[in-house]
């Protein structure tokens, strides 16, 4: 089995992973500045607390906790919206905290790498479901950072990579254990059962004129458990020589923000209350993944990625997390 650092993996998608690969036999350790990660999601591993952006502190989780077989890459600013309003804050923790962590494996051996991407390196794709062979045309700096670590990595002979493209992730560990807590929260699904459960006065949805069956966006919602098997897959590939590259991680199916509200409405048992509001800028209005290339060369099937299923877990945790 092997010893593997994980960046950002105290932080939602992160410690899924962490759990999936300890499942799996290997060891870990995270590296992780708690910025928005929590130490409590951290268990069985060590935790080692740094910045990706601090080379210093790098080199020292590689030279004093490996000799590491490979790097799952977490550890980034997520908001397209704050990445708007601060790019340069983002292209310096994601392509430089990228560009830290990769130099850092290559100086101490490991050669295997595993990137957290974005179905944002698409922007406003003509096809749909969106396949790997899309244009790269991300549409703000948080998609264009992650295309230029995308690149950085397809410029290194001496390492073996994949880009995992994750559309909308969402859910939670259906133990209960592990879930969302973004401050603040940018996402539709933990939003919605917020309104429902009293913690904020109304849901904003943005854009109810969009072509779509019901003039709201469509999304590809996928489980982050989901995801963590397809990281897991990916790095077990590369271990074993295998190469990977860049893929799509997605279920091929689009929810509407409407069907969403409907399904949380379902799980809860309460209404949501809704402000509607304009379209957001760089928005698209649907956004379905292809991802049928991981499914055959994988065999990965997403078996919690049901809307029904998405938002339970979901709820379970929120009422965890806020002690409803």
């Amino acid at each position: 089995m092997a010893h593997l650092l994980v960046t950002g993996g105290a932080g939602y998608i992160g410690s899924h992973c962490l759990r999936a690969l300890q499942r799996a036999g290997h060891s870990a350790v995270v590296f992780d500045d708690l910025s928005a990660g929590r130490a409590d999601f951290v268990r069985g591993a060590e935790l080692v607390r740094g910045d990706v952006c601090d080379p210093n502190a790098v080199s020292d989780a590689f030279a004093h906790h490996g000799p590491f077989d490979g790097v799952l890459h977490f550890a980034s600013l997520i908001s397209v919206a704050e990445s708007v309003a601060e790019p340069e804050r983002y292209r310096t923790n994601i392509v430089g905290g990228s560009s830290t962590v990769l130099r850092a494996a290559l100086d101490h051996g490991a050669r295997c790498f595993v990137l957290s991407s974005t179905a944002a390196v698409y922007g406003h794709p003509d096809l749909l479901p969106v396949p790997e062979e899309a244009p790269l045309a991300p549409v703000n700096p948080y998609g264009e950072s992650k295309v230029a670590v995308e690149r950085l990595l397809a410029g290194c002979e001496d390492l073996s990579w994949a880009a995992l493209r994750y559309f909308n992730a969402s859910g939670a560990d259906p133990e209960g254990e592990l879930g969302e807590c973004h401050d603040p929260e940018t996402h539709l699904i933990p939003l919605a059962l917020e309104a429902a459960a009293g913690l904020r006065p109304a849901l904003h949805l943005y854009g109810t004129d969009y072509p779509t069956r019901d003039g709201t966006c469509v999304r590809d919602y996928i489980h982050a458990t989901d995801l963590a098997d397809a990281h897991v897959r990916a790095m077990e590939a590369l271990l074993g020589g295998r190469p990977v590259g860049a893929r799509n991680l997605g279920t091929g199916r689009g929810q509407s923000n409407r069907e969403v509200l409907a399904a949380v409405e379902r799980a809860t048992g309460r209404p949501v209350p809704v402000e509607e509001a304009p379209r957001r800028a760089g928005d698209p209005p649907e956004l379905v993944a292809d991802a049928s290339r991981f499914r055959e060369e994988f065999d990965w099937e997403p078996r919690l990625s049901d809307l029904e299923t998405i938002v339970s877990t979901a709820w379970t945790w929120l009422r965890r997390w806020k002690d409803l």
